[in-house]
C-alpha cells in the first residue's frame, strides 16, 4: 500500500493541494496534525481532508484551538460548523497495521509529555527506536528526515504548508510510504509553483 504522508499544513490548502498532485497515486492520505494554525481555521483545509477521508491527527496547534484559549477564534462566523467538529473528533495519535506493519502516527514524540522539537539532529531522536511500532510518522519540527533508530524506520515529512527546512532549501515536501517495501520518497517543491520537482528515495 502507498501512504501519502502530510504534516504541518498551517491552513495552506495550496500546499496540500500541491503536495497530493505530486505524491501521484496514493491509496491513502495521512495528515501529521497542525494543518490549521492555533488562532485560525481552514475550511478549505478540513474540508480536503475529511473528503478525502484522510487518517489525520492533532497536533499542538489543534490543542490551542480547540482549548480554551481559542474559544474566541472558534466562534467565529465563517468557519463551517461540521468541519470544525470533525476536526475536534480526530486522535492525537493513531495506530495502523498495514501490510502486516505497526505504524504509529504522532506529531511530536511516541513518549508523554508530548510536544518537544526532536530535530534530525538531537540526540533525544534514539528515544524513537523505543516505540512499539515498526514505523512511527511524525511532523512538528517542519524538517524532513528518514532514519531507522533500531528496528523502527522513523519518517518526517517536513512540512506542506509552512516552509522551514533549511536542509532542502526551506521548501515544503511531503512523502509517500510504501508499506510493503518500506521505500520513502520525500517529494520537495517550492510553494505554488508548477512543474515537474526532485524527489529523493530513501
Amino acid at each position: 500500500m502507498k501512504l501519502g504522508i502530510v504534516s504541518d499544513l498551517h491552513c495552506n490548502i495550496d500546499g496540500l493541494a500541491r503536495a497530493l498532485e505530486i505524491m501521484g497515486p496514493i491509496d491513502t492520505l495521512l495528515c501529521l496534525g497542525d494543518s490549521i494554525n492555533e488562532f485560525g481555521f481552514s475550511n478549505d483545509v478540513i474540508g480536503r481532508l475529511r473528503a478525502l477521508d484522510a487518517i489525520t491527527i492533532l497536533g499542538n496547534h489543534e490543542e490551542v484551538f480547540l482549548g480554551a484559549a481559542g474559544e474566541r477564534a472558534r466562534s467565529r462566523p465563517e468557519i463551517d460548523r461540521s468541519l470544525l467538529g470533525w476536526l475536534a473528533e480526530r486522535p492525537h495519535r493513531q495506530e495502523l497495521r498495514v501490510d502486516g506493519k505497526r505504524i504509529l502516527m504522532v506529531h511530536s514524540t511516541p513518549w508523554e509529555p508530548r510536544g518537544s522539537y526532536v530535530l534530525p539532529t538531537s540526540s533525544a531522536l534514539e528515544r524513537f527506536g523505543e516505540a512499539d511500532a515498526d514505523i512511527v510518522l511524525y511532523g512538528h519540527t517542519h524538517r524532513q528526515l528518514v532514519r531507522r533508530v533500531g528496528r523502527v524506520l522513523v519518517v518526517n515529512p517536513g512540512s506542506a504548508g509552512e516552509a522551514r527546512d533549511p536542509g532542502n532549501g526551506r521548501q515544503l515536501s511531503c512523502a509517500v510510504l510504501d508499506t510493503a517495501t518500506e521505500e520513502v520518497v520525500v517529494r520537495d517543491f517550492p510553494a505554488f509553483t508548477a512543474g515537474r520537482q526532485p524527489e529523493r528515495r530513501r
